[in-house]
């Protein structure tokens, strides 16, 4: 399972959170920029980091007995 959080601007991503490479990642120039300045915020990552266990191991097994 992994948890991702994307940020887009005019249908273009410019940033992604994926909980398994624990950090983000930037797709633009601004994108880079910002996942650098985030990345250092350490309370954020692993906020980020918990909505895994919050958001997506609370729903799967919702979802696979909706199956």
């Amino acid at each position: 399972i992994e948890f991702i959080r994307s940020y887009y601007y005019n249908k273009m991503e410019l940033i992604r959170f994926s909980s398994s490479l624990g950090k983000y990642v930037g797709y633009t120039e601004l994108g880079v920029k910002n996942a650098e300045a985030w990345n250092k915020d350490t309370s954020d990552l692993a906020a980020m980091n918990a909505q895994k266990e919050t958001y997506c191991h609370n729903n799967i097994g919702i979802d696979y007995q909706a199956a």
